[in-house]
């Protein structure tokens, strides 16, 4: 093993031709990465709650469903969501070819998303729903293992990856307003199937140009050349101690796994991960719980965009300053607070402005939060890289469980105010600040221990001694 040595193609440079290499090879990866992620998991997320805006769409009534199982019981496809997400960051871990596998599995799900629109009846909904979930699983567990950048870059790279989520969230609802409104009945076909039928064709398309502009692991992009591969694997290895992805026969299938299940700070994580995705759930529901400010439908889903334009901002904003400054705790705990605040608020009045100020405002709260969370994952658990998809996928997979019983606490019949589910969010997210906290002391402990010199191994730290002698520590 070569160590903690600068490749030979690289000796030869000065600092400031290196600093002009480094600039120009993250521009170069950037341009071609961030973009086509984002538009990527707009799609994924435009797809997978699309439901919420097919309710308002007559989806219940041209299937002659209950109005609560129309949206809640198809989210039944979180199930297959869940299973899939640790096989499938294992497999793409092993293969190291995530501009073709992500890609390819978008086809597929754009394509189910589509034939959504063939359904006639409950049963076909549920079976459709549960194969989008079973393809649709890869792709955000693999593009947080796919961001393979230094610890001090991931933050913000990580916003980049989500702000899809939040820019679906602001633009959905104009797209499902303008569909809702102008095409119901074109054609013979319902609103509700031409909002599948475009997302699913667009999603499609999209996929189809992503094989030829994402990029692969360092070691496996061909248009990158020999010198930017070797400056691209030691940069890895200057902020970690070890490269991320060598080649397949390194990459075992299930030591990852076990190496993430037996570490400590996967679990604290878990819970913390588990807290803010649950009282994030009431995004999956926005639309419905909008439409209690007594507006029509298409304004309903006019006034969902606000709060996710402002989210994007916000994130961005809390991402950028979480790299800046190399601190996570503060930068999940103050969003966590102002959260906690509107949910409150809005379960505390049925007055129409405050309530949408709590709308404006708790979405923000959690999703400033998540962002810088999910970073906080690949900062603590980062090598082997095998360990880190596991762990990356793991902790996705059942903090999105939440959604399992969350359709239960916002049925029709809870509205204006949604007392249960925003007690719950608040519960969930203090559950959420004492999970940072105790991560907090672990990483300063550990931090503390590798001050003195002590090696920090086992089921705490996994990380390879040579990153701490050379300055390896915890982001706290």
């Amino acid at each position: 093993m070569r160590g903690l040595r600068m490749p030979e193609i690289l000796t030869r440079l000065t600092p400031e031709q290196r600093l002009e290499l480094e600039t120009r090879l993250r521009r170069k990866i950037d341009w071609r990465l961030l973009p086509m992620i984002i538009l990527m998991y707009i799609l994924n997320y435009i797809d997978r709650n699309n439901i919420a805006a097919a309710k308002l769409a007559g989806l219940p009534e041209d299937l002659n469903l209950n109005p609560n199982a129309s949206e809640f019981q198809v989210r039944r496809l979180v199930f297959s969501y869940l299973l899939m997400q640790i096989p499938s960051n294992i497999f793409l871990n092993k293969i190291g070819k995530p501009a073709i596998y992500l890609p390819a599995c978008m086809m597929v799900w754009g394509v189910i998303s589509a034939a959504t629109a063939a359904v006639t009846n409950f049963g076909g909904l549920i079976a459709v729903r549960f194969f989008l979930g079973f393809v649709e699983a890869a792709y955000f567990p693999g593009c947080l293992y796919y961001l393979s950048y230094t610890r001090k870059e991931l933050g913000l790279r990580t916003a980049f990856l989500y702000s899809g989520a939040l820019i679906s969230g602001a633009f959905s609802g104009l797209i499902s307003a303008g569909i809702t409104q102008n095409m119901n009945g074109t054609r013979g076909l319902g609103a509700w199937q031409w909002l599948f039928i475009i997302e699913g064709v667009i999603t499609v398309g999209i996929a189809f140009a992503a094989f030829w502009i994402l990029p692969n692991f360092p070691r496996t992009t061909t248009w990158l050349s020999e010198e930017e591969k070797a400056l691209a694997v030691w940069r890895l290895e200057e902020d970690i101690g070890e490269d991320d992805w060598i080649d397949s026969e390194h990459q075992s299938l299930w030591t990852g796994a076990r190496l993430a299940f037996a570490d400590l700070k996967t679990w604290v994580l878990l819970v913390l991960l588990f807290g803010i995705v649950a009282s994030g759930s009431v995004t999956n529901f926005f639309p419905a719980v909008v439409k209690t400010l007594g507006y029509s439908n298409v304004i309903t889903l006019l006034l969902t965009c606000p709060p996710y334009v402002l989210t994007v901002i916000t994130t961005f904003i809390n991402a950028w300053h979480a790299d800046r400054t190399g601190e996570r705790y503060w930068h999940i705990m103050l969003p966590l607070a102002v959260a906690m605040a509107a949910f409150i608020l809005a379960a505390a009045t049925t007055s129409l402005a405050p309530r949408y100020v709590a709308m404006m405002l708790m979405v923000p709260g959690v999703y400033c939060a998540f962002v810088v969370a999910l970073a906080w994952i690949s900062n603590t658990l980062p090598r082997p890289p095998a360990k880190r998809a596991a762990a990356l996928a793991f902790i996705n997979a059942v903090s999105n469980s939440s959604s399992i019983y969350a359709s239960y606490m916002y049925e029709d019949r809870m509205a204006p105010r949604y007392i249960i589910a925003m007690s719950v969010n608040c519960g969930t997210i203090f559950l959420s600040m004492i999970a940072a906290t105790v991560m907090r002391i672990i990483l300063v402990r550990l931090n503390r221990k590798l001050d003195q010199g002590i090696y920090v191994k086992g089921a705490i730290n996994a990380l390879p001694g040579a990153a701490a002698q050379h300055g390896f520590r915890f982001k706290v």
